[in-house]
């Protein structure tokens, strides 16, 4: 289900902490937010969080919005609060293998409902960022722009990206040539010359479009929509990419 339950709706200008207070007046109390991390990006992991914060002022985060909002140190503020107040949180990690098997989409839904899975306590009510993820168990509401109006979802936001920013750093060092703790991942355009006079390295998604050309496996104008873009391959001819920035 995506949709609030039946007789509750929730103000325009009920503010970050809206939605979770108008479900716990519904009876919903463990209300859990959901975001991922690396989707738009052509190497490294797709991380996944979750969070579920406690009610009242114990849980509300200081500084706390959309992590790609936020400079990288408010970042790690917000994520160091996040784990201190949440009764319960979660990060999975996909990595650039399981991505490639199983495609970015199918790889994204896959990761949302193992963080949901493994919170450590059990959830009432699901709020995702964007669209609705199917086979978690329990109700929920796809949220439009949810990390910037749902407070569960922004703590989980900042949780998936600050892992996932670490762990760009670490592979920065196993694979230097390439910058990634810079970009972390997505297509800049010193991300894209490392490319064309490197080729592509172990961690980098062999269905990206520009990865495949750069490992000579695709023509050099195949995939081409434009700057900056560097769209995933998908079965059908299909094309997805884009998504967040660093």
């Amino acid at each position: 289900m995506s949709q609030l339950p039946r007789g509750l709706t929730v103000r325009r200008d009920a503010g970050l902490y809206g939605y979770e207070r108008a479900l716990r007046r519904h009876g919903l109390d463990v209300v859990a937010g959901v975001d991922e991390a690396g989707r738009g990006a052509c190497a490294g992991p797709l991380v996944a969080g979750a969070a579920v914060l406690p009610p009242g002022k114990a849980g509300v985060v200081p500084g706390l919005a959309d992590s790609k909002l936020l400079t990288e140190r408010a970042r790690e503020r917000a994520y160091d609060e996040v784990v201190r107040r949440a009764v319960a949180w979660s990060v999975v990690v996909i990595d650039h293998e399981e991505c490639d098997r199983l495609g970015m989409h199918v790889a994204n839904i896959e990761a949302l409902r193992r963080a949901v899975a493994t919170l450590e306590v059990p959830v009432d009510y699901v709020l995702t960022d964007g669209f609705p993820v199917d086979g978690l168990g329990v109700p929920g509401l796809a949220v439009w722009k949810g990390d910037r109006v749902a407070a569960c979802i922004a703590a989980a936001s900042v949780l998936a990206k600050v892992t996932r920013d670490r762990m760009m750093v670490e592979l920065d060092r196993a694979w230097p040539a390439y910058d990634f703790k810079t970009h972390k991942g997505y297509i800049t355009d010193t991300h894209t010359a490392a490319l064309t006079e490197h080729g592509p390295c172990p961690v980098h998604r062999r269905r990206f479009v520009n990865v495949r050309r750069a490992a000579g496996l695709e023509p050099a104008d195949a995939g081409h929509n434009g700057p900056g873009q560097s769209p995933e391959q998908v079965p059908g001819g299909q094309r997805s990419g884009g998504g967040e920035h660093a």
